[in-house]
């Protein structure tokens, strides 16, 4: 039932992406909804579902009263790939497509297998538009049996072909992250609450690197890149802070991140290519990981 609804949701959102700034009326779009799914479409169920487009995906269907007609304001930016909500609209769509045309696209479509849980993708986005709690049952990694844990769903973050399950933990009292690969088991409480004022999940992880809660102060850390691997940075940076501050006998690239782990093998994964040059204590810690390495194969 929330699959089907939220592909009923982007079905809607890339209906009015294609319509462009004109839109369209309530008797086109009906129109179209009946040829899609085979039922008729009330204005009441309309609103409804834009109520939830922007709850779920911020992407308001605004109404020209002198018209009449609905339409999403500068759609192109929700169709950019660099749009906030687009990528996710572009993961749904194509996992329908895929669903949809799976033998007619036999054999000319490969995708990465990636392991992150997608059974509980859509019920815990839905737990989330109804601010409802959810108890998990979670085998870490590091752990040899699973634990139960009652979570206020505050949102969910894509990281590394990984979904992760970001919320307040009554048990811990703490905020969490839960990698959804490793959700053996999920239900609804029943019981909501109060998600914080002015909650942003990107804003949350705006200084942190990876999946990692920010634990310390962010620091500005500089690296040089040969020319050839600075061009793959500029397209694909490391962090949303990065920016290039110099281009004498390489290229200099800044961030404003707290290091961690993840970020000390994102630097090593570069190897000759990327040169750490400050602070002295990230530098040194990517230098003692690649002698390592180094080591282990001389």
């Amino acid at each position: 039932m929330v699959t089907e609804l939220l592909q009923k949701y982007i079905w809607l959102v890339q209906t009015f992406i294609r319509a462009g700034q004109i839109g369209l009326s309530l008797d086109e779009l009906s129109d179209k909804w009946e040829r899609r799914f085979d039922s008729s479409y009330s204005r009441r169920t309309f609103n409804n579902h834009r109520a939830a487009i922007e709850d779920v995906f911020g992407i308001q269907i605004c109404c020209n009263r002198s018209t009449n007609r609905y339409f999403i304001e500068y759609s192109e930016n929700v169709s950019d790939d660099k749009a906030e909500s687009a990528w996710l609209i572009n993961t749904f769509t194509v996992n329908n497509m895929l669903s949809l045309g799976k033998k007619r696209l036999s054999g000319r479509v490969s995708v990465e297998d990636i392991p992150s849980g997608h059974k509980y993708l859509t019920p815990i986005m839905e737990a989330m538009t109804e601010n409802q709690e959810i108890v998990i049952e979670y085998h870490k990694y590091t752990s040899a049996v699973s634990e139960k844990f009652t979570v206020r769903p505050y949102a969910v973050k894509e990281v590394s072909k990984r979904w992760y399950l970001i919320g307040f933990c009554l048990e811990r009292k703490a905020m969490r992250v839960y990698g959804l690969d490793r959700v053996t088991s999920m239900e609804l409480t029943g019981d909501t609450f109060e998600i914080p004022k002015n909650f942003d999940v990107d804003e949350l992880f705006s200084t942190s690197f990876g999946i990692f809660l920010p634990e310390k102060r962010a620091q500005r850390i500089r690296f040089r890149a040969t020319e050839k691997e600075a061009r793959f940075l500029r397209d694909l940076p490391i962090h949303s802070s990065q920016k290039e501050i110099s281009n004498d006998s390489g290229v200099t690239f800044e961030i404003f991140v707290c290091p961690n782990t993840d970020l000390i093998m994102e630097f090593c994964k570069y190897g000759s290519g990327i040169e750490v040059l400050s602070p002295e204590s990230v530098r040194s810690t990517v230098a003692e990981e690649l002698k390592k390495a180094y080591l282990q194969y001389e």
